[in-house]
C-alpha cells in the first residue's frame, strides 16, 4: 500500500521517521483523548529522539492550521455539491463538526507533517538495532 521509506507512509501511520518500524504515539487510536497526543521519547528501533528540543511541536500548529483548512475545504465540497445542501448555516455547522469530529486526527497529522520536515528515512537504520 503505502511504501516504507516514504514520507507519506510515515505521516499517516505515525510511525518513526527514521526507520518507520514503530509508532510515534503510545496509543494507537487517536479518539481516546487523553492520550491523543502522548508519544514515546525515542524509538525503541533506532533511538531517534521525537521531541528534539523543548517545545518542538509548537511548530505542528501551523500546519495544523492548514491541515484544518484542508478538512474543511473537503467539508464544504462534500455538503455543498455533492450532498446538495444549499444553506450557508447548514454548511457553516457541518464544516464545524467535521473539524470538532476529527481534531485529534488533525492534530496527530500535523505532528507527523512537523516531525517529518525535519527527519528523513534512512534505510541503513533498518538492518542494525540500537
Amino acid at each position: 500500500m503505502l511504501k516504507k521509506g516514504s514520507k507519506l507512509n510515515s505521516i499517516l501511520t505515525g510511525s518513526c521517521p527514521k526507520c518507520q518500524n514503530e509508532r510515534m504515539y503510545e496509543v494507537k487510536n487517536p479518539y481516546k483523548l487523553n492520550t491523543t497526543l502522548k508519544m514515546h521519547e525515542t524509538c525503541a528501533h533506532c533511538g531517534t529522539r521525537y521531541k528534539i528540543e523543548p517545545s518542538f511541536f509548537y511548530g505542528a500548529m501551523y500546519v495544523s492550521y492548514g491541515v484544518g483548512i484542508a478538512f474543511a475545504m473537503a467539508a464544504f465540497v462534500t455538503s455543498r455539491y455533492l450532498i446538495g445542501i444549499e444553506s450557508l448555516l447548514a454548511t457553516f455547522f457541518i464544516i464545524m463538526g467535521t473539524l470538532i469530529f476529527f481534531m485529534p486526527i488533525i492534530m496527530r497529522l500535523s505532528r507527523n507533517i512537523w516531525i517529518n520536515l525535519f527527519m528523513s528515512y534512512d534505510k541503513n537504520l533498518d538492518s542494525k538495532r540500537n
